[in-house]
């Protein structure tokens, strides 16, 4: 049971009701996790500021991106979160199969990819910390130090997200994530 309620934008306090706006603009809808974090505007907004700017600065395109969300949500049991970005993942091009194989931390066919993934689930798994190994694999199979760097971005921002829903108990309004 969710430890906050859901705002909707009509009821959310006012310096977060932009944010709350914008992500719902986004996806349809007022999904849960917005309309929890709305509670606490500087969260929400900081959220927002944070993914606005991975969005536009990031080097590393939308299903990169989201195959480490989703290999991050995966690493720290975030039911939520691996609803949500099996969705966005797959809007991204990826299969079903595909984001199952990323939550279980390879991507057949896809050594390249696979690499960046592992080092996002060390740094999600080992407090940030990465074996020089599995860098310079990552490293080797054609990454870039900004690319590895921005990755690290993306960790932390769906970190936030993750330990939030684990924080209030947040309800899934999303389609599962697929299992075998």
């Amino acid at each position: 049971m969710p430890r906050v309620p859901v705002h909707d934008p009509d009821s959310a306090p006012q310096e977060g009701r932009q944010a709350l706006e914008h992500q719902s603009s986004r996806v349809g809808k007022v999904l849960n996790i917005f309309g929890e974090m709305a509670h606490a505007p500087a969260l929400i907004n900081m959220y927002n500021a944070v993914e606005n700017l991975l969005s536009e600065q990031s080097s590393l395109d939308p299903p990169t991106r989201e195959a480490i969300h989703l290999t991050v949500a995966a690493i720290n049991a975030c039911e939520y979160c691996q609803a949500a970005y099996t969705g966005s993942s797959k809007k991204t091009g990826f299969t079903d199969e595909q984001t199952i194989q990323i939550r279980e931390g390879a991507v057949e066919d896809d050594a390249r990819l696979t690499a960046l993934l592992s080092v996002a689930r060390e740094i999600a798994a080992n407090k940030g910390y990465v074996d020089d190994s599995t860098w310079k694999t990552a490293i080797e199979a054609g990454w870039s130090d900004r690319e590895l760097l921005e990755a690290y971005a993306d960790v932390v921002r769906t970190i936030l997200t993750n330990y939030f829903n684990h924080l209030v108990g947040t309800e899934i309004d999303l389609p599962p994530a697929p299992s075998r």
